[in-house]
């Protein structure tokens, strides 16, 4: 079977959606970005099968520039629009991670940006983590939505939704998925309290650049 390896990686970190919470159920999904005869494309979680369930049958190849597989026996992710288009966009991205993880969901139900109240918000890449505006899941729109609040970003919340994180490798898109779900629970108790201190745009302009060596230190 092509991409073996890969395939099995996918299922090893779908597994850990749901062992850490990150994603309970048949929540979210994840991919990695791959080539199968000589064709640009990616790898993803098939559609609506528990996680415990998978085997690396099951996941499905989709190139980059095909629309969504007919094949009811090996459909993939209902999400894979937003996957192909990140692919497409962000050269740099080599693995997604999209979770329904409980404090980033409820973030995301406000619609809004979730400010530098905590130097970490860096991780995600900007001064802030932007939340992609509602659209129906698996739509277009929805892809176009996410594309856009990533913008200078490697995450992003979704309205009404979750959260969607990529990285250079899965161990790096899962890990940032958790710091953007442990930012929101953060953020949450944060709010409890009042209004939170929000950090400069000069002292994020610093921290940015400090994040940049921060999995090298």
């Amino acid at each position: 079977m092509k991409n073996l390896d890969q395939r099995n990686q996918i299922i090893e970190y779908s597994l850990k959606l749901n062992s850490t919470n990150l994603s309970p159920l048949r929540s979210g999904n994840i991919s990695l970005r791959g080539r199968e005869n000589d064709i640009e494309g990616y790898l993803i979680t098939p559609s609506g099968k528990k996680y415990e369930t998978l085997k690396p049958e099951d996941i499905v190849f989709m190139g980059l520039n095909e629309d969504e597989k007919k094949d009811s026996a090996n459909k993939p992710s209902s999400e894979w629009r937003f996957h192909r288009d990140i692919y497409a966009n962000k050269k740099e991205a080599h693995a997604i991670v999209h979770a329904h993880s409980p404090h980033a969901t409820a973030v995301s139900s406000h619609g809004k940006p979730i400010p530098p109240f905590h130097y970490m918000i860096a991780l995600a890449g900007g001064d802030d983590i932007k939340c992609a505006e509602y659209a129906t899941f698996g739509t277009e729109e929805l892809s176009k939505n996410v594309i856009k609040a990533l913008e200078n970003r490697s995450a992003c919340l979704m309205s009404n939704h979750g959260q969607v994180a990529f990285g250079k490798n899965l161990e790096d898109a899962f890990e940032l998925a958790q710091e953007v779900e442990n930012i929101c629970h953060q953020y949450t108790i944060a709010l409890k309290l009042g209004n939170p201190k929000i950090l400069s745009f000069e002292e994020m302009k610093k921290v940015l650049e400090k994040a940049k060596n921060y999995k090298k230190g």
